[in-house]
C-alpha cells in the first residue's frame, strides 16, 4: 500500500503545484519556484511509488466505495500501468524546470499563475487516469486531462490563432470523449460492472464494437490519421513546456486506454491488428510526410509526432495479430517495443519541443524561414537538437533505434506464422515503417539545415544565443536518457517485459527471453559508435582550433557577392518530396501572375495546409453554421411549445416500438 499512498502523494502535490502562486503577486517569482519544489517533490513521490510496484512480482489496488452511483473508488498499479506512468512523472517535472527561464512569472503577470495552475493539474490528472480501475473515475480524470490541457495551451487567448487551435482542440476531445462514454457503457451492459477487470466471456460482435469504440475515442486523443485535426495547431500555440508534456505524455494517454482496453479480452480477432497497423502506416506516414511541407518549427514537431503514434501503433498491431494466433514470441518482441517506443518518443520529443522554444525564445519566431546560422550561436542548444533528431530518426547509438527494430523483429517473425496468404496488412506494416524513416531523416535534415547551418535569414537571429541555465538543466537531461536507453536497452526492457506479460496474461516465465538475450551486442555497438563519433569531434575541433580566424560567407551556387536569400529555404529542401506526395498533401502554390510589358513586383509563396481540417472538417462546420440556424423557428420561447414537441417524439417513439 506504501507504492499507493507515494502515488496518490505525488498526484495531490501535482495537483496543487501552481494554486499556491496565487498567494502571491503576480510579478512574483516565489510562487513560480515554490510550484518547481512540489513538482520535483511530486515526481520523486510517484517514481519512489512506481520503483515499488516494478520491484514486486505483483500489483496494488485499492477498492473503497464512494458516494458517485454504481461504481467505487478503485485504483490499481500494475507493470503495465508503470511504463505510462513513468512519463508522467519525468517530463512535467522538468517542464516546470524549464518554464523559469521559458515562461518566467515576472514577463508573464497576466497569464503565468493560470499556466502553472493548469500545468500541474494536467500532469495529475493523467496520473490519476492511469491508476484509475473503475471506467467512471477513469473518465472523470480524462475530463480534467482535457480541460487543463485546453486552459495551459490557449494562455495566450489574447491571439486569435490560439483560440481557434484552442476550439478546434475543445471539440475534438468531446467528440472522442463521447465515443469513450459509449464504449464504457456497453462495457458495463456486457460485464454488469464498471470496473476494468478482464472480461470472462464475450461475443465477437460485441468485443469488435468495443474495440471499434476504443480506437477511435483513444484515437482522437492520440492523434491518428484522420483524427488528429486538434493537434498541430494546439502544439504549435502552446507554451513550448505545454507541447512537451502534450505530445511525449498526453498523447500516450489515448496509446494508454486502447493498450489496457485490448488487454482485457479473453481473445482478438485477427482483423483487429490489421486495422491497427493500416491506421499506423496511413498515420506514420502521412504524419511526416505532412511535417516535411510545414514551415512552422513547432508543427514540425507537431505532425512529427503523429508519425511516432503511427510507429506505435504498427507495433500494436503486429502484437495484436500475434496473440490472435497464440504466439508468444511475436507478442512479447512487438508489444515490448511499442512500449519501448513509448518511453523514447516521451523522452525525445520533449526535447525537441524544449529545443525549439529555446530557438523560438531566441529569435522570437516560429518560421524557421526567418532563422539561418544559429549553430554559430547557439552552439549549445544545435548539440541538443542534433542528439533529439538522431534519436528520433531511429539511428544508432541512442534510443529510438531499439523499440523500431524491435517493431521490425515483430514483423518479420509474423509473416512466418498463420496464413499471410489471406493477411496482407503485415508486409504493408513493413512497408511503411522502412518509408518512414528516410523521411524522417529528411525532415530533420531539412530542420537542421534551416534553422541551424547557413547564414542569417532575419535581424532577429542576429542576436540569439544559447538559453539559460534553467532551459539546459532539463534538455541535458533528456539527452542522458536518449544515451541511457541507446547504450544500455536490456535495462529498460526488462522492466518492460513484466507490463508485456500483463497484457498477455501469462507468467513472466512463459515470455521468450529472446526479448532481451539477443541485444547485448547493440551496447557494444551504440558505444563503440559514440566513442568514434566523439573521436570525429574532437579531430575536427582541434583542425578548427589550428586555422586562423577568417570569416567568409557560405558558398552559394558560384556567386561572386552572394546574399542570405540566395540559401536554400526550408520548403525548397522539401519541395521534391511535397511533389512526390502530392496526392496525399494538396499543397498551395500561390504563384506570380506578371503582365506582359510591364511586370510588378510580385512573390511566389507555397504551403501544405492539413488535408482533413482545412478541406473537409471546417467547409462542413461553415456549412452547418450556414443552414443551422433555420432551425430556430423551432426555439419560440413558450413552454407550452416544448411539451408539445415532447408529446410529438413520445408518440413517435411509441409507433416505432410497436
Amino acid at each position: 500500500m506504501l507504492s499507493i499512498f507515494l502515488v496518490f502523494g505525488a498526484i495531490f502535490l501535482f495537483c496543487i503545484s501552481g494554486l499556491q502562486a496565487y498567494l502571491f503577486s503576480p510579478q512574483s517569482q516565489t510562487g513560480q519556484k515554490i510550484t518547481v519544489v512540489l513538482m520535483m517533490l511530486g515526481a520523486f513521490a510517484g517514481i519512489s511509488g512506481v520503483a515499488l510496484v516494478i520491484a514486486s512480482p505483483d500489483a496494488v489496488s485499492m477498492n473503497i466505495p464512494w458516494t458517485l452511483p454504481w461504481s467505487r473508488f478503485s485504483v490499481k498499479i500494475d507493470h503495465l500501468g508503470c511504463v505510462f506512468l513513468l512519463p508522467v512523472f519525468i517530463v512535467p517535472a522538468l517542464g516546470s524546470i524549464y518554464a523559469i527561464g521559458y515562461w518566467n512569472q515576472k514577463l508573464h503577470p497576466e497569464n503565468g499563475q493560470r499556466l502553472g495552475a493548469f500545468f500541474g493539474l494536467l500532469a495529475g490528472s493523467m496520473a490519476l487516469l492511469v491508476i484509475a480501475h473503475d471506467s467512471v473515475l477513469f473518465m472523470i480524470a480524462w475530463e480534467v486531462m482535457a480541460i487543463s490541457a485546453f486552459f495551459a495551451a490557449t494562455v495566450e487567448d489574447d491571439s486569435l490563432q490560439v483560440r481557434h487551435a484552442g476550439l478546434v482542440y475543445l471539440i475534438a476531445t468531446h467528440i472522442g470523449t463521447m465515443f469513450l462514454l459509449a464504449m464504457f457503457a456497453l462495457w458495463r451492459y456486457t460485464t454488469g460492472s464498471f470496473e476494468l477487470n478482464p472480461m470472462q466471456s464475450d461475443s465477437s460482435a460485441v468485443a469488435g464494437t468495443l474495440f471499434i469504440l476504443a480506437v477511435i475515442g483513444f484515437g482522437f486523443k492520440a492523434g491518428l490519421m484522420p483524427l488528429h485535426v486538434w493537434l498541430p495547431g494546439a502544439h504549435a500555440n502552446a507554451p513550448s513546456h505545454v507541447s512537451a508534456v502534450m505530445s511525449a505524455v498526453m498523447l500516450k494517454m489515448g496509446i494508454y486506454g486502447i493498450v489496457r482496453m485490448t488487454s482485457l479480452f479473453p481473445s482478438v480477432e485477427l482483423w483487429w491488428g490489421g486495422m491497427l497497423v493500416i491506421i499506423g502506416a496511413v498515420t506514420g506516414i502521412a504524419g511526416i510526410a505532412f511535417a516535411i511541407g510545414q514551415q512552422d518549427i513547432k508543427r514540425i514537431l507537431a505532425y512529427s509526432s503523429i508519425e511516432n503514434i503511427g510507429i506505435i501503433l504498427l507495433g500494436l498491431g503486429c502484437a495484436l495479430v500475434g496473440k490472435y494466433y497464440g504466439s508468444v514470441s511475436i507478442m512479447a518482441i512487438a508489444l515490448g517495443g511499442t512500449l519501448l517506443h513509448v518511453w523514447n518518443h516521451s523522452i525525445f520529443k520533449s526535447l525537441l519541443f524544449m529545443n525549439a522554444g529555446a530557438v523560438i525564445h531566441a529569435v522570437h519566431s516560429r518560421d524557421i524561414e526567418m532563422m539561418g546560422g544559429l549553430g554559430k550561436r547557439m552552439p549549445l542548444t544545435m548539440l541538443l537538437f542534433v542528439t533529439g533528431a538522431v534519436a528520433i530518426c531511429a539511428l544508432p547509438p541512442l534510443n529510438g533505434f531499439i523499440s523500431e527494430w524491435l517493431i521490425y523483429i515483430g514483423f518479420f517473425q509474423t509473416l512466418d506464422v498463420g496464413n499471410t496468404r489471406s493477411f496482407t496488412a503485415i508486409p504493408l506494416g513493413v512497408v511503411a515503417l522502412a518509408a518512414i524513416g528516410p523521411l524522417a531523416i529528411a525532415c530533420f535534415v531539412k530542420m537542421l539545415g534551416t534553422v541551424f547551418l547557413g547564414n542569417e535569414r532575419s535581424s532577429g537571429s542576429g542576436h540569439a544565443h544559447d538559453p539559460s541555465l534553467s532551459m539546459l538543466i532539463p534538455m541535458s537531461a533528456l539527452v542522458a536518457l536518449c544515451l541511457f536507453i541507446g547504450l544500455f536497452p536490456i535495462i529498460p526492457l526488462n522492466i518492460i517485459r513484466n507490463a508485456v506479460f500483463v497484457w498477455i496474461g501469462q507468467s513472466a516465465l512463459e515470455l521468450p527471453l529472446s526479448m532481451t538475450i539477443s541485444l547485448g551486442w547493440i551496447s557494444w555497438i551504440s558505444a563503440a559508435l559514440l566513442l568514434s563519433a566523439a573521436g570525429l569531434l574532437l579531430l575536427f575541433k582541434n583542425k578548427l582550433w589550428r586555422k586562423t580566424d577568417k570569416k567568409i560567407e557560405t558558398w552559394s551556387c558560384g556567386y561572386s557577392a552572394p546574399t542570405r536569400k540566395m540559401q536554400y529555404s526550408g520548403s525548397s529542401f522539401g519541395d521534391s518530396i511535397v511533389k512526390l506526395l502530392r496526392f496525399m498533401l494538396q499543397p498551395s502554390d500561390h504563384e506570380p501572375k506578371n503582365s506582359l510589358y510591364f511586370p510588378k513586383k510580385s512573390s511566389f509563396k507555397t504551403g501544405v495546409p492539413d488535408t482533413v481540417l482545412d478541406k473537409l472538417v471546417l467547409p462542413v462546420f461553415h456549412l452547418a453554421g450556414h443552414y443551422f440556424p433555420m432551425v430556430r423557428v423551432f426555439q419560440r420561447g413558450h413552454i407550452h411549445m416544448y411539451v408539445l414537441y415532447i408529446l410529438i417524439i413520445v408518440l413517435v417513439l411509441f409507433v416505432l416500438g410497436r
